[in-house]
């Protein structure tokens, strides 16, 4: 099998840092030392594994991508930024035909799949990569179209804790109060809570100290109106190797689209790489 090229894109961030470490190990991928990044970052190289990758910001990379594109002819953009980067980054990505997997959240998520939609390149974008989440989701997603009104009535209450970095509302809470709104539920996203507080997740939420700086603890819960009846949902993930497995499907998921001469298709999800056969 011929490696498939990817530039792994957010660094030094602590996603993308994983990402890279290994992908660097996985024989599938070749790793080119290139890296966007933000304009405040202040390195200008980062060191992984004795490869050191040039760190690219927005106001060179016009000009660097195509010195890039000139020695790597095709590969596959892996991006874990920022929220705010995530609408520009797709329209970079577009404008350049680099192939991408989004795994990054926030932005306008209507633009960002209407930019892909109107473009001649494929991305798969998900707000979460855990392949195991994501399956979960799609069960609530059959239960909300199957049942909906199933919990009519019932007060939901949601709360995310993710480590204390993390700029925005977790995507795949937004996401699960969409199902549990078809549901029944009457619950705006902005009354999800946030837990960002590294003493108040260590000592109260018992989150190991370790994960502190890389965690995703969610918990949904649904209360009957009389209080007679409740029901909890929960995820929990430590460290963000999780992600990685659903990230390097998607990459290989993508490859395969690329070599499907004339397909129309240019938005895919992480379902769409589930069902991948």
């Amino acid at each position: 099998m011929e490696k498939i090229n990817i530039m792994i894109n957010g660094l030094p961030g602590n996603v993308s840092s994983k990402m890279v470490q290994f992908a660097i190990a996985d024989e599938r991928f070749n790793v080119i030392p290139f890296s966007l990044t933000g304009q405040e970052i202040e390195s200008k190289t980062q060191t992984i594994d004795s490869i050191s990758f040039e760190l690219v910001k927005p106001d060179t990379r016009d000009k660097k991508i195509q010195e890039i594109k000139s020695w790597f002819v095709s590969f596959i953009a892996i991006d874990y930024t920022h929220p705010l980067a995530v609408n520009s980054n797709a329209l970079f990505y577009t404008q350049n035909q680099i192939p991408f997997v989004m795994g990054t959240t926030g932005g306008d998520r209507e633009q960002l799949e209407q930019v892909v939609k109107n473009s001649l390149t494929p991305a798969v974008i998900a707000p979460n990569m855990a392949k195991q989440i994501v399956g979960f989701q799609a069960m609530m997603e059959y239960a909300a179209d199957t049942f909906p009104n199933l919990f009519k009535g019932y007060t939901l209450n949601v709360v995310e804790s993710h480590q204390k970095g993390k700029a925005d509302t977790s995507g795949t809470a937004r996401a699960m109060v969409g199902y549990f709104n078809k549901l029944g539920a009457d619950f705006n996203v902005n009354d999800i809570q946030m837990v960002r507080d590294p003493q108040l997740q260590e000592k109260e939420w018992k989150i190991p100290k370790e994960y502190l700086t890389g965690h995703g603890w969610h918990t949904y819960t649904l209360t009957a109106k009389d209080g007679s009846a409740f029901f909890e949902f929960k995820h929990n993930i430590n460290g963000r190797d999780i992600y990685v497995s659903g990230t390097f499907d998607a990459v290989l998921f993508l490859n395969d689209k690329l070599a499907e001469p004339g397909n129309p298709k240019k938005l895919y999800t992480m379902i769409d790489v589930l069902n991948r056969k």
